[in-house]
């Protein structure tokens, strides 16, 4: 094939076929290997794999290729169950046995703390899902804007290294509730698409019965059970997409912040509720600060729906968390769960001038939690525990809980 006009002949040529032994994973779920020093990338191998690729790009100090032909393959390699994966970008692990997914997934932090924190702080083994397949309570299928020459859109998820939609009719990681409402909810989109592309919801509720039932409008109050409490949010707002493991997800914050003596809770970045209404009844008080009004608003009634009276809530933003806030540092911890960018520079200095007690980082980005561990150590406080969870199996993402205590 004829190379791309921007492709870069050094050094290797396009196309060029190797065979490689794969030596670890990225975080980003491809193998590595080397080729007299120099790092090619391949997805889907696993290490220790002898395969077969073809390079189709060079950058400036590694080169990317396609997987062949897998030629001597781990043990811990199995059959994915999804008739996409390679296709689809959404999983990257469904060819890796369960157990070595979450060996890998400790590995991994473990590797940032030792490259991004110059620290080699003892992970505690990734905790896993309960449940590995059909997890998934919220998924997003997606669709272009329709030309006049297309008989049927293909509504789904990007493809693997693509811009493209690929067409996918099921997801094995998602509910049953929602692949059995996803066949409908195609037919519908097909029969009635507009100008423009759109993206679409399916988020399974929990129903007045304890049930499963499966929402599309982001504006519908959803609801969600985590232990004996419920939560109301918008549909289309943030919540933990995983309910089987959000009970042990929850219960080692609520064990990482309760300190002797500790009276106070803090939850920044706090959504509905989810943990400064878990961790309520170890606190005398709970102050919690959400940007999002809409939020706010559940957060407020889920308190009182769940019969909680010593919260409140804040809508600000959480460079501004500390002005309306009165307890004495010496006996607050704080629940920290910023988005996937982390935490601003101006939330951290904050948090070094009131110098908590104790400190739970809930991150679903482990590489910017441990650029901000960097600064949180510099500014005094001290890392004490480092747990994983497996809130999304099969897939590349993991969800990252570091405790700390607070500058002496």
């Amino acid at each position: 094939m004829r190379p791309p006009k921007k492709f870069h002949p050094e050094p290797f040529p396009y196309h060029h076929e190797l065979e490689l032994q794969i030596e670890s994973l990225t975080n980003l779920g491809s193998g590595v290997a080397r080729v007299d020093g120099w790092v090619v990338f391949v997805p889907f191998c696993l290490p220790g794999e002898k395969v077969l690729a073809r390079i189709y790009r060079n950058d400036k100090n590694h080169s990317q290729a396609d997987l062949v032909e897998v030629l001597e393959a781990s043990p811990d390699r199995v059959e994915p169950l999804c008739p996409l994966f390679r296709q689809c970008g959404g999983c990257q692990y469904q060819h890796l046995s369960y157990t070595a997914q979450l060996a890998w997934k400790t590995k991994q932090i473990e590797g940032l703390l030792k490259h991004m924190a110059a620290t080699d702080f003892p992970v505690n083994p990734c905790h896993p899902s309960p449940q590995q397949w059909g997890y998934r309570s919220k998924i997003t299928p997606h669709y272009d804007k329709p030309r006049p020459s297309d008989t049927a859109m293909p509504i789904g998820f990007l493809a693997n290294g693509r811009r493209t939609i690929l067409d996918v009719p099921q997801c094995p990681i998602a509910m049953d509730a929602i692949n059995q409402a996803l066949p409908c909810v195609r037919e519908n989109v097909q029969r009635n698409l507009g100008k423009k592309g759109a993206t679409l919801l399916l988020r399974a509720v929990v129903d007045v019965s304890g049930n499963r039932r499966v929402e599309t409008n982001p504006k519908a109050i959803a609801t969600e059970q985590c232990g004996p409490l419920r939560f109301d949010f918008f549909a289309g707002e943030f919540f933990q997409n995983n309910p089987f493991i959000l009970p042990a997800f929850v219960d080692h914050v609520r064990r990482m912040a309760i300190v002797p003596d500790g009276e106070y809770l803090i939850d920044a970045y706090c959504g509905s509720g989810l943990f400064a209404l878990s961790l309520a009844d170890a606190f005398r008080e709970v102050a919690a600060v959400e940007v999002s009004e809409a939020s706010v608003k559940y957060a407020r009634q889920n308190a009182a729906a769940n019969h909680i009276t010593n919260t409140r809530f804040l809508a600000a933003d959480a460079e501004a968390i500390f002005a309306d806030i009165t307890f004495p540092p010496e006996k607050t911890s704080i629940v920290i769960d910023p988005p996937r960018k982390g935490c601003t520079p101006e939330f951290l200095a904050q948090l070094a001038a009131f110098r908590p007690r104790r400190v739970v980082y809930v991150s679903c980005d482990p590489a910017t939690q441990a650029r901000d561990l960097t600064i949180m150590q510099a500014a005094g406080f001290r890392l004490i525990d480092c747990q994983p969870f497996d809130l999304f199996p099969h897939t590349r993402h993991i969800e990252n809980i570091m405790t700390f205590d607070g500058p002496a």
